[in-house]
């Protein structure tokens, strides 16, 4: 398999611990002539912070193959909207990119939303009155948590289902798995390939929409006392540098 698309919370680091031979997994895909794509359900960073990060943890130069869910979010508003955002320096940098114009309060065409530890009930507030005014509402991703050093906390998902409640609205996701950022990796990468990630409900589910295989690993969400999962992984191993020394081994 010549295409990898790779987690980033649970298979390259936890939070900012770095997961046991990650770079030196991905260095090896590169060495082999893979292409390599980095597609995070987080909307917190820019794709330059998130190669940044990667950078640091030793994995260089990634800038052009980081795919992140506040870039799947920004497909979904058209450049000179009116779009309320709830999230994050990531997301708001993808809204403008896209070339919408984001408002605090009044008239709104969409509504994003997206990690922040600086949730607030104003934000609750303003999110819901412009979904009931009409406008379309939009989460980043639907996870309900995410892994760090020494746990999980929660995430975007927890966020927009706050908002859902209290506009009475659900949100289209932008995020693994759904279309939206599919439509941005199989541009890249085409129809085939393998997807890694440690959350079967997301990053397998996502390899179904893809129509790639599915490789999870076990230093993130799930471990090996939660098998077996639906739906059924193609490989399963500790971690990316096992599942790549297994599937790169001659024969």
């Amino acid at each position: 398999m010549k295409s990898w698309v790779l987690d980033l919370d649970g298979v390259i680091w936890r939070g900012d611990e770095p997961v046991r031979g990650s770079a030196d997994a991905v260095a090896a895909l590169r060495n082999a002539g893979v292409s390599v794509l980095f597609v995070t359900n987080s909307a917190v960073r820019t794709p330059a912070d998130v190669a940044a990060k990667l950078a640091r943890h030793g994995i260089p130069d990634a800038q052009d193959s980081v795919v992140t869910s506040a870039m799947a979010a920004a497909t979904l508003v058209d450049a000179g909207e009116r779009v309320v955002v709830v999230g994050s320096g990531g997301l708001r940098s993808a809204v403008i990119d896209r070339g919408a114009e984001i408002v605090e309060s009044g008239p709104a065409d969409a509504v994003l939303v997206g990690l922040t530890h600086d949730f607030h009930y104003d934000d609750i507030t303003r999110a819901m009155t412009a979904i009931r005014a009409g406008a379309r509402f939009v989460a980043a991703n639907g996870d309900t948590t995410f892994p760090v050093a020494d746990g999980l906390l929660p995430g975007a998902g927890a966020l927009s289902a706050a908002v859902a409640t209290a506009a009475g609205v659900e949100p289209t996701v932008a995020g693994k798995p759904h279309p939206p950022v599919a439509d941005l990796v199989r541009t890249r990468l085409g129809p085939e390939g393998i997807m890694v990630g440690d959350r079967p409900e997301t990053d397998g589910a996502f390899a179904k929409v893809l129509g790639y295989h599915f490789g999870l690993v076990l230093s993130g969400v799930t471990r090996r006392g939660d098998l077996p999962v639906e739906p059924t992984p193609d490989l399963v191993a500790d971690d990316l540098s096992d599942l790549v020394t297994a599937l790169l081994a001659p024969g």
